[in-house]
């Protein structure tokens, strides 16, 4: 059972690498199991078709935002919530292939405007940002909490020196983030 699922993990890996590289349109089962060493038949017993994989990877992270969504839900709508609403879900970024999965997003936009997981990741970032903002706030307000979410996801795109490290993006992700939504 283990063998299996990290056979699973290194397809996710492969796949997500080369999704990000050549792009999820451009990228074929047949290179994805090329690159790890497999037939092509020896893939497919683990994922059908290139969108059965990308479901896969995202699944984790809706799991840990729907966690977290639940947290914010039955919090009181405090300026401290909001607070602590961020910094959990800065912390929470800080596990598994968070940054790689925001690439991949970020380089195939168009391609995943109509994939399901896409429009499941959406939905949770819809849901994240209601509880960050009143729909009666004034729109700056409103705009403000949006902007703090994709401070903490912008770090990954936005510093291109390679002396920055990881603990440094996440650390001003998150002093960004706070800020916007300050009282």
């Amino acid at each position: 059972m283990r063998e299996n699922a990290n056979t699973r993990t290194r397809i996710q890996d492969v796949a997500l690498e080369l999704f990000t590289e050549q792009g999820y349109e451009a990228t074929s089962l047949r290179e994805i199991a090329e690159r790890l060493g497999v037939t092509k038949a020896a893939l497919y017993y683990h994922f059908k078709t290139k969108e059965d994989i990308v479901i896969s990877m995202v699944e984790s992270r809706i799991a840990a935002m729907d966690e977290l969504i639940a947290w914010g839900e039955s919090q009181p709508r405090t300026p401290e919530t909001r607070r602590e609403y961020v910094r959990r879900y800065a912390a929470d970024l800080q596990h598994g292939r968070h940054h790689e999965m925001m690439r991949f997003f970020e380089r195939n936009q168009t391609a995943m405007r109509t994939n399901p997981a896409g429009e499941k990741m959406r939905e949770r970032m819809m849901a994240m940002l209601d509880i960050l903002t009143d729909k009666d706030a004034p729109l700056a307000d409103q705009l403000k909490g949006s902007l703090a979410i994709f401070a903490i996801h912008a770090t990954w795109f936005v510093f291109r020196q390679p002396d920055v490290t990881d603990e440094q993006r996440q650390q001003a992700g998150l002093q960004v983030a706070l800020e916007l939504i300050g009282d």
